[in-house]
């Protein structure tokens, strides 16, 4: 699932206007400069480019399902949702 993580990581450093080569898996969203709205423009570009739902609620991202504690757990949940998609 390398390919999700580099695809997803593209589109966090895109949003924060870096490099994917400055984005790293245990970096926060807050920790690339990533506000809120941000946030809600990286999970748009996600559903689009994989083609899946994202259960997440942007009024209270802390009680989504969807875990945006870091670029890893990002990556993590998009491959959970991609995997289950496609089974």
């Amino acid at each position: 699932m390398a390919d999700v993580a580099n695809r997803v990581i593209g589109i966090i450093a895109e949003q924060a206007v870096l490099d994917e080569g400055d984005v790293s898996m245990d970096q926060t969203l807050e920790d690339l400069g990533i506000d809120s709205l941000g946030l809600v423009e990286s999970i748009f570009a996600i559903e689009e480019a994989f083609d899946i739902q994202i259960p997440f609620n942007a009024n209270d991202p802390a009680s989504s399902e969807f875990d945006i504690s870091s670029v890893a757990a990002i990556v993590r949940a998009v491959e959970g949702l991609v995997a289950e998609q496609h089974a």
